[in-house]
């Protein structure tokens, strides 16, 4: 028969065990509206055993959010099987999964939440970008790019934030409809940078080559030759 005696947690699972509560927390609510009793409540312990595994607020909502941010991070990852532009909209997909799991906590990421401070905030949303941008290189096949080609693909993850915040506040535009959208807006910042720059000229030709007709770059494409006269 059960007893009903807990199980008393050793200190990195008591330690992980508050930081899975404070991110469900903040997916709720933004981080300042958290508060630490908030925390402990739904942690089932006291308010002095919260301060015992974190000195205050300030430092759970870093670990928090420094969780968070490695699991953004790993959604960039993708097998380098088939065309790009398919392996891009799966991206999109867990990236968004993620912002809709996780709603205020995502938005405080981006943001910098109060709780957190500028200069660490900005690390570790650096470190998001800066994984982003290294997953896409690897998907292109490019070890060291050029100054253009590296400024579109930086300029592409600093388009996809800005969506996906959007999105969060204003779901006038389906998700499925902007996942798609951003794959091709990568494609079109190629394409814009290809008219005056070899590297990403003979990357875009090549990626296009690769693409199947049903693909979301070859779509793009048919219908941008649609608009011409």
């Amino acid at each position: 028969m059960a007893t009903g005696v807990r199980r008393r947690m050793g200190v990195e699972e008591r330690r992980q065990q508050l930081i899975t509560v404070a991110l469900e927390l903040f997916s709720e609510r933004s981080p300042e509206e958290v508060s630490i009793d908030d925390i402990a409540s739904a942690a089932g312990i006291s308010r002095p055993l919260v301060y015992h595994y974190f000195p205050g607020k300030h430092s759970l909502y870093e670990a928090a959010v420094r969780v968070a941010a490695e699991e953004l991070a790993d959604h960039f990852q993708e097998p380098h099987e088939g065309p790009l532009g398919a392996r891009l909209l799966r991206v999109m997909g867990r990236y968004f999964d993620f912002v809709a799991k996780n709603g205020p906590g995502f938005s405080a990421l981006l943001r910098g939440g109060m709780a957190i401070g500028p200069a660490q905030a900005n690390a570790m949303i650096d470190h998001v970008r800066q994984r982003a941008y290294e997953e896409l290189l690897s998907h292109l096949g490019v070890g060291a790019p050029g100054p253009r080609l590296a400024l579109v693909i930086r300029s592409w993850v600093g388009v996809a934030e800005t969506t996906a915040l959007t999105w969060l506040t204003d779901r006038a535009v389906p998700r499925a409809e902007l996942e798609r959208q951003l794959v091709h807006d990568f494609l079109a910042l190629a394409a814009v940078t290809a008219t005056t720059d070899e590297e990403t000229a003979a990357l875009v030709r090549h990626v296009i080559a690769q693409e199947p007709p049903d693909s979301p770059f070859a779509e793009l494409v048919s219908r941008l030759v649609a608009l011409a006269p």
